[in-house]
């Protein structure tokens, strides 16, 4: 191949240059080597073999040129700068409404560290891209090759770096008012065709600075989309242009670091797999095009060309498993991804069809595709000018320079401009007008105007899209917004909106056509956009329930939003008759074609990700319970929950901390209640977890009493399970001592955990009740007690769970504290209290506040009279027993009436012997020979009438008189109740 200085065609140029950077720079100097080496270039590329055709993503000018090219030279070849790998997914473009983009997808990575899982490519593909063109072309072209020659998805993650990602997968918010339309990639990196954008800053920001732009997109519009797509820019002068702007911006990009390393590797691989096929087919390098993007183009490594060496060693690709795919695009979320401004993918759209109706050139779409306008197709064919349609192109060897006489040549102001602004204006000012602006007639002549005075002002032959839309905000808008939408944003979406794409049922993974197969039944369109009500009535029609299934399952695995239920719920043990649900699958096409990454059926991928969640190296006790109930609620499967529940209790016995107890108590009540309901018997890994829950919990309680760490309602959590779950852990043959003795090893410092301690012993038995008032009357007698006093009593709430009896005891304990603290001390604290209850106790301040109800009167008349419970002296036992009758026969005929019932008490009191005897007598009156024949019994009784003291005291007569004498209250009250009075 001849050196670059060998060719005359860019000599006037090169001259040019040399004498412009002379003037600049004083002298020749690195500015001329710049220079020079940009011409050198596009000399470069121009005279290569195969013909590269170089492209900007998302670029009218560039897809009219593609169009137009294609048309003209009918190659066999088509090479693209695309993914290798994504090629058997171009097919199904046919099936699709445009944008879509072209996914590669690994759930599971073999190769690459876990914590980048899971890894996603995707390409977007507009209709009035280059690279589309190319697809169509070479999809409907009989005879025409198709090849992919970028890197293969799973080469973009092998050289990749975490810290060099933030570029190519940019995220960021570049303030699109759809912002909920840029996840529609997810957060997969983003691979497109001709990334042609400054890599050098501060020339980004030279550009910006001297172009009179706020941003690239608006750059690229006004000094390369609007002269390049003018009908006089030829084929050879769009070439050349785009060579000279990626050279330029190839030239000044930072010249180290990763980023250079990776594009350098990708124009070898390119070049390198380009010439494998060329020598595998024997096809002619003339008969081939290589669309790329403009920065690869004007290329300098040595692998470059037909000609270039063979020095790279494609490495081989990891062994993790790859999936393919389509999902819906849109222009906001390509916008987004790849930091272009917010409307310009829009913005060039309409500019397509702007350039399709001005240049004539028929475009190439894919037969079948959904969603294009074959209507305008056929009428841009008709209309199209015959003498272009095939046009003899020149030989490459007598390409001329192009380039110096479209960089002098003035902008021309088209004549339809003025009739098109003054559209926009008037169409402006309907949209203000139906969105709440008082815009007018005078409005639209003022945006007019004010648009051709801005182009004026940034030195612009006509007033772009960009001009108009600053106009219309400053014309309209002015200092208020009075609807949702600000003018900014009604302006692009007339300029086009933000087109969104879908995915044709065709086209889908296995799993989402069952999916929309099952859920047929119902009737709504899940394939369209936007929320649709369906209705579900199981009762009236039983095959629903499946659909019911299948949405319950969705919910599960979807995004919020893409099935929300409206009416019916589904816990353990409950099953709705009547169900309403709002569907959005169609919104969420995209999550719905990743679950079809994980398996063919939805019932697969919840057991996948229920074994994953439960088996996972951060799982707790609480998750695996949560996989446990949800194995039961939506798959209906007894196999899968024992054997999640079976691993439950091995993740139980391994924790050491108590952080999930108040989770994990909430699951094990469900669950129990629903086995107690629903099964002849509990499955044998719940009593297993029970009884290993219950020492696990005894040996851990003593160290979270202590423990600063834990929480008083954890602590609380493992006593609601201990005290809760007793009864069955003791009849599987756990001890109580254990319990006792861990409550007594328990020695907390802060005062919630105290008063939760205090509760405990009062469960217990160890602590009475009368006890405990004193306990917190002796806080409040304190001054130095009284401002921890809210603290105590968020444990005394807290001590609701495990101990819900003493809600009582709250209520005093609180009503004492708001009577006896004087102003000075309560409103102060009362904040304080307030805080720590809704923080610390919130779910069980209704208990609260429903005793405090039932104590409390329910009228404010009856407020004065009132007397708390706790200042009410205890009425007398006889006063409780006596009825509203007479008190002349209170229990006379007890004995002989009813002797079985008699025994029956006896035997309950603990009393072995019967109380129907004839060998003893009961005086009348004195009641005399209950005691001598049954002290236990009487013991029993006078516990249950409230008086202290033993009945049966060593060496009493059979006369009863240790009674009357020790207990004459206790014995008055028996006697009325077995005898005469």
């Amino acid at each position: 191949m001849s050196g670059p200085h060998e060719s005359g065609a860019f000599a006037a140029l090169r001259g040019q240059l040399q004498d412009a950077a002379a003037a600049f720079a004083g002298g020749p100097d690195a500015l001329e080597d710049i220079l020079l080496g940009m011409v050198d270039d596009v000399d470069r590329a121009v005279r290569e073999p195969l013909e590269i055709f170089p492209v900007c993503h998302h670029s009218p000018a560039s897809a009219t040129a593609m169009a137009r090219r294609l048309r003209e030279k009918q190659p066999k070849v088509v090479y693209l700068e695309l993914c290798e790998d994504m090629a058997p997914l171009l097919t199904e473009l046919r099936n699709c409404r445009l944008p879509v983009a072209v996914q590669a997808f690994a759930g599971d990575v073999d190769g690459f560290p876990q914590d980048w899982a899971p890894l996603s490519v995707v390409a977007p593909i507009t209709e009035t891209s280059a690279e589309y063109q190319a697809i169509a072309y070479a999809l409907d072209t009989p005879g025409v090759e198709l090849v992919l020659v970028d890197r293969s998805a799973d080469h973009v993650f092998q050289w990749d770096t975490r810290g060099e990602r933030a570029p190519e997968a940019a995220a960021e918010d570049t303030g699109s008012p759809a912002e909920a339309e840029a996840a529609l990639h997810g957060e997969a990196v983003g691979v497109e065709l001709g990334d042609l954008r400054p890599r050098f800053a501060e020339l980004e920001e030279h550009l910006l600075h001297h172009g009179k732009v706020r941003h690239w997109s608006e750059w690229w519009h006004q000094y390369v989309e609007v002269p390049l797509g003018d009908s006089a820019a030829d084929h050879d002068t769009y070439r050349q242009v785009m060579f000279l702007i990626g050279s330029l911006f190839r030239r000044l990009a930072p010249g180290d670091g990763a980023r250079v390393r990776v594009d350098e590797d990708r124009e070898r691989y390119m070049w390198t797999r380009m010439r494998e096929h060329l020598t595998a087919t024997g096809t002619d390098p003339a008969d081939c095009l290589y669309v790329c993007g403009a920065f690869h183009a004007a290329s300098r490594v040595e692998e470059f060309g037909v000609h270039g060496t063979d020095t790279f060693t494609i490495s081989p690709r990891t062994a993790t498993t790859w999936q393919y795919g389509l999902i819906p695009s849109s222009h906001a979320a390509i916008e987004a991804q790849f930091g272009l401004a917010a409307g310009s993918v829009s913005i060039a759209s309409t500019e397509w069809a702007k350039s399709l109706k001005r240049t004539r050139v028929r475009p190439y779409r894919l037969a079948g595709q959904a969603g294009t306008e074959k209507s305008s197709a056929k009428k841009a064919g008709a209309a199209k000018d015959p003498g272009r349609q095939v046009a003899v192109p020149a030989p490459e060897s007598a390409a001329a320079d192009r380039l110096s006489g479209f960089l002098r040549r003035p902008p021309v102001l088209d004549g339809l401009d003025e009739a098109e602004l003054l559209g926009w204006s008037v169409d402006i000012v309907r949209a203000a007008r139906r969105n709440g602006y008082l815009a007018s007639t005078a409005d639209a002549i003022a945006v007019f105007e004010t648009s051709v005075l801005l182009a004026g002002m940034r030195d612009r032959a006509k007033p772009t899209p960009y001009d108009f839309q600053d106009a219309a905000v400053t014309c309209i808008e002015k200092d208020a917004v009075p609807g949702r939408r600000d003018v900014r944003r009604l302006v692009e979406i007339m300029m086009g909106g933000d087109r969104i794409g879908q995915v044709g049922y065709e086209a889908l993974p296995p799993l989402a056509r069952d999916v929309h197969d099952r859920l047929a039944p119902l009737g709504p369109k899940l394939q369209q956009r936007g929320v649709q009500r369906a209705l579900l009535d199981m009762a009236s029609r039983p095959e629903l329930q499946a659909c019911s299934d299948v949405l319950w399952m969705l919910r599960r695995l979807m995004p919020h939003g893409a099935a929300r239920p409206i009416m019916g719920e589904r816990r353990l043990g409950e099953r709705s008759v009547q169900e309403s649900w709002d569907l959005a699958l169609g919104t969420h096409q995209r999550a719905l074609i990743e679950l079809g990454y994980e398996g063919v059926s939805i019932e697969q991928v919840l057991e996948q990700r229920l074994r994953r969640d439960a088996y996972g190296p951060q799982a707790t006790t609480a998750t695996v319970l949560a996989a446990v109930e949800d194995a039961t609620l939506y798959l209906r499967s007894r196999r899968l929950a024992d054997e999640l529940g079976t691993h439950a209790l091995r993740v139980l016995a391994t924790e050491r901390s108590v952080d999930g107890a108040p989770e994990v108590l909430r699951r094990v009540r469900g669950l129990l209640a629903y086995y107690r309901t629903g099964e002849p018997v509990l499955p044998p890994w719940i009593e297993s977890f029970v009884k290993t829950g219950y020492a696990h919990y005894c040996t851990l309680l003593p160290v979270a009493f202590r423990d600063e760490d834990a929480t008083v309602g954890q602590v609380a959590a493992m006593l609601g399970f201990l005290f809760s779950m007793e009864g069955l852990a003791l009849s599987l043959g756990c001890d109580r001592a254990q319990l006792e003795l861990a409550v007594a090893q328990s020695h907390p410092e802060e005062p919630s955990k105290t008063a939760l301690l205090w509760a405990a012993q009062v469960q217990l038995g160890t602590l009475s009740r009368a006890e405990l008032r004193g306990r917190c009357d002796a806080l409040l007698d304190n001054p130095l007690v009284v401002p921890a006093y809210p603290r105590y009593l968020s444990g005394f709430v807290h001590a609701l769970e495990p101990v819900p009896g003493l809600a009582d005891v709250v209520v005093e304990a609180v009503s004492k504290a708001f009577g006896r603290l004087p102003d000075a001390v309560l409103l102060p604290w009362l904040p304080l209290l307030i805080t720590t209850l809704r923080s610390g106790a919130a779910e069980l301040v209704p208990l609260l506040v429903r005793e405090a109800g039932r104590i409390f009167p329910g009228r404010p008349a009856a407020l004065d009279a009132w007397i708390p419970p706790w200042r009410t002296p205890p009425a007398p036992p006889a006063g409780r027993r006596t009825r509203s009758g007479g008190h002349g026969r209170q229990g006379a005929a007890l004995l002989p009436a009813h002797p079985a019932t008699c025994d029956a008490v006896a035997e309950l009191l603990g009393c072995a012997q019967g109380w129907t005897r004839a060998d003893v007598p009961f005086p009348s009156g004195t009641g005399v020979g209950l005691p001598a024949v049954h002290p236990a019994t009487c013991d029993a009784v006078a516990e249950l009438l409230g008086c202290d003291g033993a009945w049966a005291v060593s060496g009493s007569s059979p006369s009863g008189t240790a009674l009357t004498i020790r207990h004459p209250a206790t014995a008055k009250a028996l006697e009325s109740l077995l005898t005469n009075t």
